[in-house]
């Protein structure tokens, strides 16, 4: 199948070669020329605009916010540059009221609109492993689901308003960062204890949370290790954000989020940008002035 790929990070770059490795022709698009440029030895088309890529049966975007997927379909005119009888399946992270928007917009210009955001970090997408939720028509997830499939380990369908699943991708990455502040406060506390961060953690994800969100985040705390991000403070400070617009919209309160969303600024303002939102850990270290003590 002819298909195009506009988004080229770390996650859009492992789903689109999976594309590619599955069989289909691919065209790509990235707003930096570099990222896409790798793609020329796999064998898939480099194109120079994002319409050029969107001239197939199908096509994926992962942009990184909001202003990145307003300025490319909305200010450059690629919703101007797509036929009717397009299919668009949006991966990104983005707001409710932006996920509204868009399935407005599409339907308005007869396009058909698939909301697919998904849960995995890059090595995950690289294996085609991720766990992809998906709204929009279920005779569009049905037809697009070979495509799909060459991403994904499951398809999770959650109903026609594709909005749905962009709040469930938004409630799961606000669970995640819970998990990741529990365990920095809680390492803090075995740390001022003379236990370490990583022997704490082993017990607690071998034990009582033996689960891969805890597993995988509890290996980066206790090991320190928040380079190469798999997924990068701002993104988790944005997702975090998105978290609390929608609940502001619908009027439910989330006390986590907001403490959440101060610890991911505190990191922020530390000068943290190319690191792994489990940063966390060291701004409750920090908080408790660790490294200033005995231990």
């Amino acid at each position: 199948m002819k298909v195009g790929f506009i988004g080229l990070g770390a996650m859009g770059s492992a789903m689109a070669s999976n594309l590619i490795k599955a069989g289909h022709e691919v065209t790509v698009w990235n707003r930096s020329p570099g990222p896409a440029e790798p793609f020329v030895s796999l064998g898939a088309k480099v194109v120079k605009t994002a319409d050029r890529a969107a001239q197939g049966d199908v096509l994926f975007s992962m942009l990184a916010n909001d202003q990145a997927v307003r300025q490319v379909f909305f200010d450059d005119g690629l919703f101007d540059g797509m036929d009717k009888g397009t299919v668009h399946v949006n991966h990104a992270t983005i707001s409710v009221a932006l996920a509204r928007e868009l399935a407005e917009q599409h339907a308005r210009r007869g396009l058909d609109y698939l909301a697919a955001p998904v849960f995995g970090r890059p090595d995950v997408a690289a294996a085609g492993k991720l766990n992809m939720l998906a709204a929009g028509k279920p005779a569009l997830i049905d037809r697009l689901r070979p495509l799909l499939e060459a991403m994904a380990s499951r398809i999770w369908p959650l109903g026609e308003e594709p909005e749905r699943a962009n709040v469930v991708k938004i409630a799961g990455n606000f669970m995640l960062g819970a998990a990741i502040e529990s365990m920095a406060e809680a390492s803090a506390l075995a740390r001022a204890h003379g236990v370490s961060a990583a022997d704490f953690l082993e017990v607690m994800t071998n034990t009582l949370f033996a689960a891969p969100a805890y597993q995988g985040y509890a290996k980066l705390i206790g090991e320190s290790r928040y380079t190469p991000a798999g997924f990068a403070l701002p993104l988790g400070y944005k997702d975090i954000g998105l978290a609390l617009a929608a609940a502001d919209a619908t009027r439910v309160p989330l006390p986590l989020a907001g403490l959440l969303r101060d610890s991911l600024l505190e990191a922020l303002a530390g000068g943290k940008e190319d690191v792994d939102w489990s940063i966390m850990a060291e701004v409750a270290a920090r908080r408790a002035h660790l490294d200033e003590r005995e231990l």
